[in-house]
């Protein structure tokens, strides 16, 4: 092959790379609410107090404090939307069984960490925000169908305060794209195969940590592993495309500065950023 022809080739490639890691470019919806403000990741909580994460408990404290709030939606077995992080109970409430194997009320008798908390309903937590703080809803989506989006929009839909949607599995977010164009979007990415992920393919994983979806999903935002801020599909969805960028998750005041320049949206844990970081949101 000729110098001409593997140049031909490595400007293809080059120029596939960048289709296929591109953002939604026309018709941006107004990230304004979103961008500068601190999440509190599953809420305000403390998994050895009585405001464990994803609790109401822990979005009242929040939502008292001024910051906004991260959360993880997921269905039960009755097609309920509940917030709830793992898709198993194991870790926050040491019982057995998946979310999705129990009914909404049977979910309620379990207690989350030990405490009087208990799973609640996406309805519940909606009702307590009111619009106080802006919303960042993750979905939690574990195989290949996305039906946990429509029956969350239809809450979601009739809420009069600012909310986004983000989801690792890009499914979710293509959803948003097709059926809910005006809400901001956010694909949430990790270098899994480092992080030791072993649910699928390596070349999934690859792809998903590498952005490669972006041309089908057409994200508004990425929400990246802080600590991988250099990638660099990353550094070129906000730099070159001027994409909005959100880091997960940031677990101490040293974390949190060096963030500020490399992305505009901060979900933090396990401490208070200090007083000047506060964000007193006025959305109703």
């Amino acid at each position: 092959m000729t110098w001409i022809g593997i140049m031909g080739i490595a400007v293809f490639l080059a120029v596939l790379y960048f289709f296929m890691i591109m953002p939604r470019m026309l018709r941006r919806p107004d990230m304004t609410p979103f961008r500068g403000v601190l999440y509190a990741h599953r809420g305000l909580h403390d998994n050895h107090s009585q405001a464990p994460e994803n609790s109401m408990a822990a979005f009242l404290l929040a939502v008292e404090a001024g910051y906004g709030i991260e959360l993880d939606v997921r269905l039960s077995r009755d097609k309920v939307p509940v917030v709830f992080h793992d898709s198993t109970l194991e870790r926050i409430c040491g019982d057995k069984g998946r979310v999705e194997d129990y009914t909404y009320e049977e979910l309620r008798r379990f207690s989350l960490c030990g405490s009087g908390e208990k799973i609640p309903s996406l309805e519940e937590v909606l009702k307590l925000v009111n619009g106080r703080v802006p919303l960042i809803v993750e979905y939690k989506i574990d195989g290949l169908r996305a039906e946990v989006c429509p029956i969350a929009e239809k809450l979601l839909g009739k809420y009069k305060g600012a909310y986004c949607m983000e989801s690792f599995n890009p499914l979710g977010v293509f959803w948003y794209r097709r059926n809910r164009g005006k809400i901001p979007r956010g694909q949430l990415a990790d270098n899994f195969i480092r992080a030791g992920e072993k649910s699928f393919s390596p070349l999934l994983y690859f792809a998903l940590h590498h952005l490669l979806f972006n041309f089908l999903t057409k994200p508004d935002f990425i929400a990246y592993n802080h600590f991988l801020y250099r990638d660099v599909s990353r550094r070129l969805c906000r730099r070159f495309y001027r994409a909005s960028a959100a880091a997960w998750t940031i677990k101490n005041e040293t974390e949190l500065k060096d963030c500020e320049k490399e992305f505009d949206m901060f979900i933090f844990d396990s401490f208070r950023p200090v007083e000047r970081k506060i964000v007193k949101s006025t959305y109703v």
